[in-house]
């Protein structure tokens, strides 16, 4: 399986609203003016690290992973380089956009743009970053504004740079208003969406998210199957779920036909993203059987 959603920082030192967000021991961070759980409570010492996510991904028989980025964690590009160069065969990462300039993809696979946090919403004037990535055979992974505040700007986008691929993030934001919006623009041949967040956005319901596959299913009907993908927004929804439980609430369900959940977890993400020859990944029995 690929993971399309997971975070990795080797420090904490982003921002939201304004305010700073840093460690302060045992998986807890201040996030503004507020303190959160942003790690499981054993990562005591704040370090979102590779080698961690591998041992997770190990373990749930996830093969590979694509890093995206957030401001809440701050720039985390020279830490993500390494991270691709060491495993190459199982990472692709993003350089983050943080509106001063395209920024530099030296060793990355493509530019994260967090859409719903940009002073100017209007994602055409983002056309330096969407001109760079196309010249460069990048790709976008974008996590959109609520709804179809952003749509319109995506769709030129994505007209303008139609070999350009496109990801979109946290399922369309799939629990606000209008969030079907965000998913037909996967009905473009570049533009492809992934789930991270998916169970953070239905955390009221919780465990196996019967609504999370409902809408799984409505997407299938708007875009196809062959343009979603699997993502798990690791490790922040680790803090409610184990990183098993990020995917089998979707394997477990009848809903879904063996080739669909197939394309999901596997076969359009590998091809999306490129990746070659991933590890088989056995079955790990575990204490509890």
């Amino acid at each position: 399986m690929i993971d399309a959603h997971v975070h990795l920082w080797h420090r904490q030192q982003g921002r939201v609203n304004g305010l700073p967000v840093y460690d302060l021991g045992n998986g807890k961070s201040q996030f503004g003016a507020q303190v959160r759980q942003m790690l499981p409570p054993y990562m005591t010492d704040g370090v979102n690290s590779a080698e961690r996510l591998l041992a997770n991904m190990d373990f749930a028989q996830v093969a590979g992973a694509v890093v995206t980025q957030e401001y809440i964690d701050g720039n985390q590009d020279a830490y993500l380089r390494q991270v691709r160069a060491a495993w190459p065969e199982r990472f692709r990462v993003m350089a983050l956009y943080e509106e001063q300039g395209v920024p530099d993809t030296a060793g990355a696979d493509g530019i994260k743009i967090c859409g719903g946090r940009l002073k100017n919403p209007d994602l055409t004037a983002c056309a330096a970053v969407f001109a760079h990535a196309a010249k460069k055979d990048l790709l976008i992974a974008i996590d959109m504004a609520d709804g179809d505040a952003q749509t319109a700007s995506l769709r030129e986008m994505a007209r303008q740079y139609p070999r350009l691929r496109i990801a979109i993030g946290h399922f369309g934001m799939v629990t606000r208003p209008h969030w079907q919006e965000q998913i037909r623009l996967a009905r473009l041949p570049n533009v492809s969406v992934e789930s991270g967040g998916i169970t953070w956005l239905f955390n009221s319901e919780f465990y196996p998210y019967p609504s999370a596959v409902r809408a799984i299913l409505e997407a299938r009907d708007i875009c196809g199957m062959e343009k979603l993908m699997w993502g798990s927004d690791y490790p922040r929804t680790m803090t409610a779920i184990t990183y098993r439980m990020s995917w089998d609430f979707i394997d477990k369900s009848p809903l879904l036909s063996a080739d669909e959940k197939r394309q999901f977890f596997h076969t359009n993400a590998q091809a999306f993203y490129r990746f070659g020859n991933l590890p088989d990944m056995p079955y790990i029995h575990h204490m509890a059987e």
